[in-house]
């Protein structure tokens, strides 16, 4: 596993500082967000030569975006703001060629018509599945088109609050578009806690073949997604690298959830972390 991070943790007046402070730190990942460029995450439109820019800025330093986010919310009550996404989506998934990605991340929503990752009683209603097919399967076709990958990521606020939930939906739309990001510090509803590696392994044995991205934060507490910098809080990351590992997962480990000053010790903490993993396999990781 490679460390990365999203590079919108690093707030900076120009695209080439942000990068700089990427490299500052021994990173060479990306999950790549167009706010990076004074842009919406989402944007109506994207200039080519920009694109083409932002690649360029990237290869200069030795940087890969694994990634770009093309979070909107899925299942948003209004019709229309669900088509506004998908519009911006395509938008994204036009561009991903040039920026020199072809994995966009996916926010499957929520019913809360003010923020895509709060919780609302109606996520569990059949309406709310059936608007979710509807926005994949249009999302998909685009991601046909373009020759891009998108990931889901299973989060305890969204329609897709579990793992059980991101099989269904990989199993309904039968896409090898479709594919995971998984990230342990969502997968907690309230109470659960105390099984955490159970739900971890109940986790990596539904998805582990479809995970393209790993996410790395923590939790303060169960019942809504993680929050915090990798390693300060709850987390089992032992256990959490270690079924990345058994699943054969091999791409990038993403930090996010942190401040800027907290990515040394975070960096420092996941370095550890995994250096401790393969000295217990041999160094196979």
């Amino acid at each position: 596993m490679q460390l990365g991070i999203f590079a919108r943790t690093f707030r900076r007046p120009t695209l080439a500082a942000v990068l700089d402070a990427v490299l500052a730190h021994n990173l060479d990942q990306v999950q790549f967000n167009m706010s990076c460029v004074g842009l919406p995450s989402m944007p109506d439109a994207i200039d080519s030569e920009l694109a083409s820019s932002i690649r360029r800025e990237m290869v200069a330093r030795g940087l890969t975006m694994v990634a770009v986010s093309g979070t909107f919310n899925m299942i948003h009550p209004n019709l229309g703001e669900r088509l506004c996404g998908l519009e911006r989506l395509a938008v994204l998934a036009a561009s991903c060629q040039r920026l020199g990605t072809s994995i966009v991340t996916l926010c499957t929503g929520t019913r809360d018509a003010g923020d895509k990752w709060r919780y609302h009683p109606e996520n569990a209603s059949p309406e709310a599945w059936r608007d979710l097919l509807l926005s994949m399967q249009s999302a998909l076709e685009t991601a046909e088109a373009h020759e891009i990958t998108l990931a889901i990521e299973p989060e305890v606020s969204n329609v897709v609050d579990s793992a059980s939930k991101a099989r269904r939906l990989l199993d309904e739309m039968a896409s090898p578009r479709l594919k995971v990001v998984i990230d342990a510090s969502n997968l907690f509803p309230a109470g659960s806690l105390q099984r955490q590696r159970l739900i971890m392994d109940q986790a990596f044995d539904l998805l582990g073949e479809e995970i393209v991205l790993a996410h790395a934060k923590d939790l303060a507490h169960d019942g809504a997604a993680g929050q915090k910098a990798a390693g300060t809080d709850l987390l089992d990351y032992d256990h959490y690298l270690s079924r990345l590992q058994s699943v054969g997962y091999d791409g990038p480990l993403l930090l996010h959830s942190l401040t800027e000053a907290q990515v040394p010790q975070a960096v420092c903490f996941l370095r550890q972390r995994l250096a401790r993993l393969a000295s217990s396999d041999g160094g196979a990781t």
